[in-house]
């Protein structure tokens, strides 16, 4: 069971009303790299988990994802107190008040109207929270390394929501939030390394004669050469015509049919042959294109 201590885990000084701010925050509380879609992830991996120390790690870490969604939704709500009142109390001209709940161009004035200056359970351009940011397969090798680079990119949208406020007391506590990805990050990468192996993730071994085969699909100015694709590593091909039905067959789609599916097959691309012949007359002969030609053009047959 969950039990709520009114403490926050870190403390939140909030210096001046800022509802652009605010709306910018809701990144990390409602957005595909917040808080809340980071605790749903870990602690559904976590209730699937069946290796006792990985499960402990995952329900640590989804609930103190909760808490820093606490963090996140209580800088929204205290830059917006300000604001909250004067749109409740109508205490400003109308023109006015819009402008000052849009700040610097942003779109808060959406969040407040919509849902009175507290935390919204979107992202900061209004979409909605959905489940489908939470990608988990529950195969761990892969569930980690997914998990590895959720905390990397919460990470860097923290650094850039750090370089947007002057606020001081938002900065050390986004600061603080930027930190404990990186300590997460750091906890996922060493439950990945203490499986092992842990690569190729899943059971089943890759087919030997392509595993380490490089293809070369992008040639021209440009082309480099470095340890993800070197001859140490990797069987470098820049023929195209080596990378064309690579496992030595005709590179064409075969399909085997019974006599009837066959039969049903045929009659209906009969059925629905174009006929290269016909030069019909079109909506754009007719003139109802911007650009069509004035009348109808005959069609020709042979």
């Amino acid at each position: 069971m969950f039990a709520h201590n009114k403490r926050l885990q870190y403390s939140v000084r909030v210096s001046e009303c800022n509802p652009g701010l605010a709306n910018l925050m809701l990144e990390q509380f409602g957005g595909p790299q917040g808080e809340l879609a980071a605790a749903m992830r870990y602690f559904t991996q976590a209730l699937g988990e069946d290796d006792a120390g990985r499960k402990d790690m995952l329900l640590d870490i989804a609930t103190e994802e909760l808490s820093h969604l606490e963090i996140i939704g209580t800088i929204v709500a205290m830059l917006n107190k300000g604001a909250k009142g004067k749109l409740a109390e109508a205490v400003e001209e109308e023109a006015a008040l819009f402008r000052s709940l849009q700040g610097a161009g942003n779109d808060s004035h959406v969040t407040q109207v919509l849902y009175g200056g507290g935390p919204a359970l979107t992202n900061s351009g209004g979409q909605l929270w959905t489940a489908g940011y939470i990608d988990s397969l529950g195969e761990p090798t892969c569930d980690l390394r997914s998990n590895i680079a959720a905390e990397a990119r919460a990470k860097i949208v923290y650094e850039r929501l750090i370089n947007v406020t002057a606020d001081p007391g938002v900065k050390e506590a986004l600061g603080f939030l930027m930190t404990r990805e990186m300590s997460h990050q750091k906890s996922f990468e060493k439950a990945l390394y203490a499986i092992e192996p842990n690569f190729p993730p899943g059971k089943l071994p890759g087919m030997p004669q392509f595993a380490n085969t490089y293809v070369n699909t992008s040639q021209g100015e440009g082309d480099m050469r470095g340890s993800w694709n070197s001859d140490e590593n990797f069987d470098y091909l820049s023929d195209r015509e080596k990378f064309l039905a690579m496992d030595g067959g005709s590179g064409l789609p075969e399909v085997t049919l019974t006599k009837d599916e066959q039969a049903v097959l045929n009659q209906m691309a009969r059925r629905t042959q174009s006929d290269p012949n016909l030069d019909p007359v079109t909506g754009v002969d007719l003139g109802s294109g911007k650009n069509g030609k004035k009348g109808g053009k005959k069609t020709r047959s042979k």
